[in-house]
């Protein structure tokens, strides 16, 4: 890695970058989905690609390790829920998901790699 600096906030976490740029993108997506999809998938998938920013922000500020670890893990929870969901959307027709499920690899892989460095780390 190339920045070094230890992250002041959660903000600076590109984990969390690439899952907020995720929430922005699963809204647009969802956007054209059926208005009887509102209170169903549209919610669904908005919830849970909601939860992984929102985690990763809350588990940033905790102080024990049990605690980052714990919401990591709800994090990626959350990740595999959006996964189901997107692939519903795709076998309704609800349009492409390809960019979608390609920024949750992304972010798939920097949360393991968060996961692991909150597990070595000595807070």
């Amino acid at each position: 890695m190339t920045n070094t600096k230890p992250a002041k906030s959660f903000q600076d976490l590109i984990v969390w970058q690439k899952a907020y740029k995720f929430v922005l993108s699963v809204y647009l997506f969802s956007e054209k989905f059926p208005k009887a999809e509102k209170s169903g998938l549209t919610f669904q998938l908005r919830q849970a690609a909601i939860s992984i920013p929102a985690n990763i922000a809350e588990g940033f500020e905790k102080q024990t390790s049990a605690d980052k670890v714990r919401l990591t893990k709800i994090a990626e929870d959350s990740i595999e829920k959006c996964h189901n969901y997107l692939i519903l959307a795709k076998d309704l027709g609800y349009g492409d998901i390809k960019e979608l499920m390609f920024q949750l690899e992304q972010i798939s892989k920097l949360i393991t790699a968060y996961y692991i460095s909150v597990l070595t780390s000595n807070s």
